[in-house]
């Protein structure tokens, strides 16, 4: 008998293990997609232009909660986990859930879902939301650059707006984000690439962004998102732990997935961790994953715009990396307290409609505002909640240049930060012995 199956996701890997997997397959029907994670993508559909011919009504999208009535009311017997940077006590409580409902649960791998590349194909990830593969990855994509290699960056899936008008996505410029109303999460990741002149894809189906990128590049760099497994099989994997978060890289699915198939691991933000945190790090990868090849990384910080000391500041962090990703601050509250900010205004009095619910939701921030905006409701949310805090200085940790968002009522001086290894046994050195391996050195 067909096996009726729910789809629980985030707008991202859910997806695409439908489109590689489920989308053809007459043995399942797929009854909807939950929502997670992201606010405001559930009550919507999954197109039929991408749903294919056993879908003609497309699939539609729930939120998470709804669980219950849609396995009871369609009789579902199967539920597939497709989202990331869950710990693994969460991760059993929802297979427990499921489970309760009388469905089956199922963990997809990567060999059932991901793609194959005619080009060679260098994976970056990480075991956590926030740990610096984007970073890792800008370092690799100049690195090639400079060799006069062309890389194509693939970028994890981010797809919050129209579905059927991002089956691809090709950004090569500002305005290319601008036209496709790119949201906020989504410029923190593509703007500092484009910054550096590379080319970004992006999108919903990833067998088509694959074959648009293999036809510019000599190269494919997956640019991974939050801890999730890369969607293309890789030929060099680089994982990505961070020591302020030390034994998170043996606790959270499917992080430890790209520790055990890391070929190299990097442990970032030295500069700014205790050395017993990189020690029990380490530990963990040499227990984990013995062969892997260990780099040891600094992220310093320097200060774009203006003068932070003696001054009351706000300081606004990368979203995703504060709330899934757990971090109570980033680089701008580092920053601030580094260089002599006379007070960090706690932004939370003077939160405005869904910046309000991000609080409540995610009760470990404290006196840092998270860069959400997932619409452009949310987006003059965050702006009003910007304006309303009575500080001196914005100081912004998040990637992208907040001033061509959202119209700011005082000063902004940006915190940067790129990674540099430390030691003789570094990036340019593996991409060395890979470029050899493949002819291309």
């Amino acid at each position: 008998m067909k096996r009726k199956v729910v789809i629980m996701g985030a707008a991202g890997r859910d997806f695409h293990n439908f489109n590689v997997f489920f989308r053809d397959n007459p043995n399942y029907e797929v009854i909807a997609f939950t929502a997670e994670q992201i606010p405001g993508i559930d009550d919507k559909i999954y197109p039929p232009e991408l749903s294919g011919k056993l879908y003609p009504n497309g699939i539609p999208i729930k939120s998470e909660s709804s669980l219950p009535e849609i396995i009871r009311e369609n009789e579902v017997n199967l539920c597939v986990l497709a989202y990331s940077d869950l710990s693994f006590e969460t991760v059993m409580h929802k297979a427990s859930w499921v489970n309760s409902l009388g469905a089956d649960f199922m963990l997809m791998g990567p060999g059932t879902t991901s793609l194959k590349s005619s080009k060679p194909v260098i994976a970056i990830v990480a075991v956590r939301t926030g740990c610096g593969k984007s970073q890792t990855t800008r370092k690799i994509a100049t690195l090639l650059k400079n060799r006069g290699l062309k890389a194509a960056v693939i970028r994890h899936p981010m797809p919050y707006g129209e579905l059927k008008l991002q089956r691809v996505q090709r950004f090569a410029t500002f305005e290319d984000l601008d036209k496709a109303k790119c949201t906020i999460e989504e410029r923190e990741e593509y703007e500092p690439h484009l910054e550096k002149g590379h080319v970004v894809y992006a999108g919903v189906d990833y067998a088509e962004i694959l074959k648009a990128a293999e036809k510019e590049a000599d190269i494919i760099l997956w640019d991974g998102g939050n801890n999730d497994f890369p969607f293309v099989r890789s030929d060099l994997t680089i994982t990505v732990v961070d020591p302020h978060r030390a034994g998170h890289e043996v606790s959270y699915w499917p992080g430890e997935v790209n520790l055990r198939l890391a070929d190299v691991v990097v442990i970032n933000k030295i500069d700014t961790a205790s050395p017993e945190a990189v020690m029990t790090v380490r530990e963990n990868i040499k227990r984990v994953n013995p062969s892997a090849l260990i780099i040891e990384a600094a992220s310093p910080l320097y200060v774009e715009g203006g003068d932070i000391g003696g001054r009351r500041v706000l300081v606004v962090e990368d979203g995703p990396t504060l709330t899934h990703g757990e971090m109570r601050y980033g680089a701008g509250y580092i920053a601030s307290l580094k260089m002599g900010a006379s007070e960090i205004v706690d932004p939370r009095p003077y939160a405005v409609g869904s910046i309000v619910d991000t609080f409540k939701k995610y009760t470990h921030l404290d006196k840092v505002l998270p860069a959400m905006g997932y619409g452009e409701k949310q987006i003059k949310e965050l702006e009003e909640t910007i304006n309303g805090v009575p500080a001196d200085l914005v100081v912004a940790g998040t990637p992208i240049d907040l001033r061509r968002i959202v119209k700011v009522n005082k000063p902004v001086v940006r915190v940067r930060y790129e990674l540099q290894e430390v030691g003789q046994i570094n990036l340019e050195y593996v991409l060395d012995k890979f470029l050899t391996k493949k002819g291309l050195s």
